[in-house]
């Protein structure tokens, strides 16, 4: 009994401190800000620290601000001042291949490769040339002429004309063809021939960049020429008449300007016949190649 009787008075004393213990902390909470001890806040208009930065006098500044535009410039007017659209024309000419050839027999030549254009993004005219020369003569070439047309983002339509120069009769071709990059970006060129007597020619061509760094970059090359009709005065079997795939490391010292070296793979199969009599040869040729790719 003296036990029941000293807990009941162990938790009335203990209620009776926890009570006032609490009771400043519950008033605190109807307090107003200003009454609390130590945490008095600065009133907004006349407590509040003055803006001492604008009172600082400003650093001297001569810039003069330019005089208000004194006419308003129509939109055409600012079209053809910025070239901001689609029809103004451009033009470039890009030597893809300059180079001396050494062929593993020992024969040497210069060939070259390349291509202009002038024109907008949509329309434009194109001159292509590609060639070799031995002993101060061409012994093959061709120059082509087209218009070319953007029918979709990536790819042209062309339609021009081509002369084979060289060795041989200088045939004339309608050229029918398209242009463009290929998924995963290769540059490839399918061209259609019709020419005299009935001849047709197809020549299909393609490449990609490798980039090593920004500067040193890797072109493999192939190229394909199938024609329709033996040429023997142009040595030219029917069929697949030659193939050829290379090997070009180039180093761009500027984007207009890059030397390089290589190597090539032709496959030719010729139709040598002075007479009636086609003596079908098929050879395959390694050529070493050094030279200088530019454009401006």
């Amino acid at each position: 009994m003296k036990r029941l009787l000293m807990f009941l008075l162990l938790c009335g004393v203990s209620g009776l401190a926890y009570a006032q213990q609490a009771k400043p902390m519950d008033n605190m909470q109807d307090m107003p800000m200003d009454d609390m001890p130590g945490m008095s806040m600065p009133h907004q208009h006349h407590d509040a620290p003055p803006a001492a930065a604008s009172s600082l006098p400003l650093p001297p500044n001569d810039h003069v601000p330019p005089p208000p535009p004194q006419h308003v410039m129509a939109q055409h007017a600012m079209s053809d001042a910025m070239d901001m659209h689609d029809t103004s024309t451009r033009g470039m000419l890009l030597i893809d291949r300059l180079e001396r050839t050494r062929t593993t027999g020992g024969d040497n030549a210069t060939a070259w490769e390349g291509e202009g254009w002038w024109g907008s993004d949509i329309d434009r005219l194109w001159i292509r040339s590609e060639g070799e020369r031995q002993r101060g003569v061409t012994q093959d070439g061709r120059v082509d002429v087209q218009w070319g047309h953007a029918w979709t983002t990536y790819w042209d339509g062309q339609l021009g004309l081509r002369q084979d120069i060289g060795n041989g009769p200088k045939r004339q071709w309608l050229a029918f063809g398209v242009q463009g990059l290929a998924p995963y970006w290769f540059e490839t060129q399918a061209t259609f021939y019709a020419g005299e007597q009935g001849r047709t020619t197809l020549r299909l061509e393609s490449s990609y960049d490798v980039l090593f760094t920004q500067r040193l970059i890797l072109t493999p090359k192939i190229e394909l020429n199938l024609y329709s009709r033996n040429d023997p005065q142009r040595a030219i079997r029917a069929g697949l008449s030659e193939a050829e795939a290379g090997l070009r490391l180039r180093y761009e010292f500027s984007r207009r300007l890059a030397p390089y070296v290589g190597v090539s793979w032709a496959y030719r199969r010729t139709a040598n016949a002075p007479t009636d009599v086609l003596l079908d040869t098929a050879a395959h040729e390694t050529t070493w190649v050094a030279g200088i790719r530019f454009w401006f």
